[in-house]
């Protein structure tokens, strides 16, 4: 009997542990409700809405382009430079007649211009947001070409370097290429302190007559007072002869130049004319000249120095090495 009860506990407590272990076993799988982790919201990049352009042009005309213009027409070989130069050009659509440099400026659609008419069709087919104008274009071309419902920003002829900088400025923040305008800028400064620094070196300054245009030879331009040649040649380290007369550009008679005597002359009319040192020579009086009689006579391009972009550094570089070339050996 005994014994019987004593099987009948231990059914018991087998069955009991068995319940327990299965209640274990059913805790253990059922998963856990844990929250799902919180997620930071990234907040959405906004870019913001191009701000518009707004500019005084040398005609004092406030110019207003709604973000850097696409497409550009050049009306001045000088702009063409510039575009060029602060790497708008493939934004450049089309160009001046004069227009040449650099080489691949020649391809574009010629407009017309400079003493010419302007190709107004060519012009309406180039659906430019921009012209880019000088203040010397002929206001008559100007006003045709708003005519047409197109916008013309005119940059300001300069007559020093930091108006020469300005201009690459202002064409870089039309064109939206301000960054490769500063790097340019700061290639240019150096270049000019350089050629100021050796000309600080010496104190001679020969007197220099550029001659423009000897289309008559006994009373040839040359640049006056004020002009960025006259500049220039005070830059490079001599004296422009051009500076005591009254006018930019002005006619000056072959017995006053005699008396002037020049130690150098530079032929500007080289590049438009041929005009070269053994022309000079054969000239009739010219013989007596300074400049003549020692072989100062010198070929130049007068692109460098008429066209106000930035290689008028590279005319400053060249002018200061024909006036003392001692300083450049």
């Amino acid at each position: 009997m005994v014994k019987k009860i004593l099987l009948k506990k231990k059914s018991l407590i087998l069955i009991a542990i068995t319940i327990f272990s299965l209640i274990l076993s059913a805790c253990a799988a059922t998963p856990v409700n844990t929250p799902a982790p919180t997620e930071t919201p990234i907040p959405a990049t906004h870019t913001p809405e191009p701000q518009p352009i707004v500019l005084t042009d040398a005609l004092g005309k406030i110019i207003t382009l709604p973000s850097p213009a696409n497409r550009v027409i050049s009306l001045a070989p000088s702009n063409t430079e510039i575009l060029y130069a602060v790497g708008a050009d493939s934004q450049v659509v089309g160009r001046d007649a004069f227009s040449d440099f650099p080489a691949e400026a020649q391809a574009l659609t010629d407009i017309g211009g400079g003493f010419g008419a302007l190709n107004t069709e060519a012009i309406i087919s180039l659906d430019a947001d921009l012209v880019l104008a000088a203040d010397l274009t002929p206001p008559e071309q100007i006003q045709a070409i708003e005519d047409l419902g197109l916008t013309v920003f005119a940059l300001p002829n300069p007559n020093d370097f930091n108006t020469l900088y300005d201009n690459l400025r202002t064409v870089a923040a039309l064109t939206g290429h301000e960054t490769e305008a500063s790097q340019l800028i700061e290639t240019l400064e150096k270049r000019v302190s350089i050629v100021q620094g050796t000309i600080s070196k010496t104190e001679t300054r020969p007197l220099v007559f550029y001659e423009l245009d000897a289309s008559d030879v006994n009373a040839p331009y040359t640049a006056g007072p004020g002009t960025f040649i006259d500049f220039l040649i005070k830059t490079a380290g001599g004296n422009n002869l051009g500076s005591s007369m009254d006018s930019p550009w002005v006619q000056i008679s072959v017995e006053e130049l005699i008396i002037q005597d020049p130690e150098i002359i530079i032929l500007g009319d080289y590049t438009w004319g041929g005009i070269t040192p053994e022309d000079v020579a054969g000239r009739s009086g010219w013989d007596v000249i300074n400049a003549v009689k020692n072989a100062k006579v010198y070929t130049f391009d007068d692109n460098l120095v008429s066209r106000p972009g930035p290689r008028l550094v590279e005319g400053l570089e060249t002018m200061a090495r024909l006036i003392h070339p001692e300083l450049f050996e």
